[in-house]
């Protein structure tokens, strides 16, 4: 018999620099960065690590490791409505440091890859990539701010907020609601939606509630949700391909 409980996984991340970006800062281009990582970031970091389409990454909690510091750089992004390079004020966070516990979950509005739900081998392979620091490029927030990723037992070791009071932080950004992670309807359409909460932090763990729990909405616009092969040699031949690169990669080292 299967087992069909979630499967986390708990790792370590690390970077210079990190912009978890406030949205109201965005709109004059001088990007400052919230003092806490947001869940939808870290869920980006997990998909960096191991993803496919048939589930979804659910972030269940994250502890700052090292003091919150931030750092002004001056950049020169690109101006959008015109050439050249435009000059901007960000905010970083510097010399962060998360341990991060996460699982995966069944994506149930995408039933053409349920052939495909065998948590031991997504576990398996989740793990294996984790230990050779995932399979793309991880990203604190932004491209500019490359990260690294290891595994860890979560709550070991010392952190610069053990023993803290709580700290509230106000209203700030969860995350992205997209369609094929919520169900579109009869015209096959759905709405991306923007997940707002209030975080507290306490000794330095901050616990996540689930995406369906955040009552704090905003709509950002109608969108499709992306379609995936139904054909299940075609999915077959994929999955060797992916194993088959998985393999190469062991030998590697």
């Amino acid at each position: 018999m299967n087992d069909t409980r979630p499967k986390g996984i708990t790792f370590k991340v690390w970077a210079r620099h990190a912009l978890f970006t406030d949205p109201l800062t965005r709109i004059g281009g001088e990007k400052c960065s919230y003092h806490l990582p947001t869940y939808e970031a870290l869920k980006g970091v997990a998909k960096s690590i191991y993803w496919k389409p048939t589930f979804i990454w659910v972030i269940d909690e994250v502890r700052i490791m090292k003091r919150i510091r931030t750092q002004t750089k001056g950049t020169k992004p690109l101006k959008y409505h015109a050439e050249g390079n435009d000059l901007a004020i960000y905010t970083f966070l510097a010399d962060v440091e998360y341990q991060v516990r996460a699982h995966f979950e069944w994506n149930l509005h995408r039933p053409e890859l349920a052939d495909d739900r065998n948590p031991g081998k997504h576990f398996a392979v989740a793990q294996r990539t984790l230990e050779r620091g995932g399979r793309q490029d991880i990203f604190l927030g932004t491209r500019d701010c490359q990260g690294y990723v290891e595994p860890c037992e979560f709550g070991t070791g010392p952190g610069d907020y053990d023993g803290t009071d709580e700290i509230a932080y106000g209203l700030m950004f969860h995350g992205f609601d997209y369609p094929d992670e919520t169900g579109m309807n009869e015209s096959r359409e759905g709405e991306l939606q923007a997940r707002f909460w209030r975080p507290t932090m306490k000794d330095g763990y901050l616990r996540f509630p689930r995406p369906e729990d955040c009552t704090i909405r905003k709509l950002v616009r109608t969108m499709t949700a992306k379609q995936f092969v139904k054909d299940k040699n075609l999915r077959g031949i994929e999955a060797e391909a992916t194993e088959l690169k998985l393999e190469v990669g062991d030998g590697m080292d």
